[in-house]
């Protein structure tokens, strides 16, 4: 991660998230856009709140749906800043991210690759 870039452990960059960015300026009107594009894409009923983010990497509040992430909890138990310094690379729970967004895909594969960090 580099000061003006947090990457999640799935592959997320949480800077450039909307629901994180969002929550960075406090701005409720655009939390609700970010619930109501996701509620669209995929199904789901999330309100404003729901859509609250400081950020994967800390102890901070995170989106609904990733305060449960198992992806995470691997990463942390097994002491990586991400996936892509696991051995086990492209297990199956970070694969159903990668089924979600295919941008963490190519950012974990460029950190593995040691294109970035």
């Amino acid at each position: 991660m580099t000061k003006d870039r947090m990457i999640a452990y799935c592959g997320e960059v949480c800077t450039t998230c909307s629901a994180y960015v969002a929550t960075l300026k406090n701005d409720r009107a655009a939390l609700q856009r970010v619930a109501d594009e996701w509620n669209a894409q995929m199904g789901k009923s999330l309100r404003a709140e729901d859509c609250i983010c400081d950020g994967c990497l800390g102890d901070g509040r995170r989106i609904e749906y990733c305060r449960t992430c198992d992806v995470r909890d691997c990463a942390i138990e097994r002491g990586f800043p991400n996936c892509a310094y696991c051995p086990d690379y492209g297990c199956e729970k970070v694969r159903v991210c990668w089924e979600h967004s295919a941008e963490t895909k190519v950012v974990l594969d460029q950190i593995r690759a040691g294109l970035v960090g």
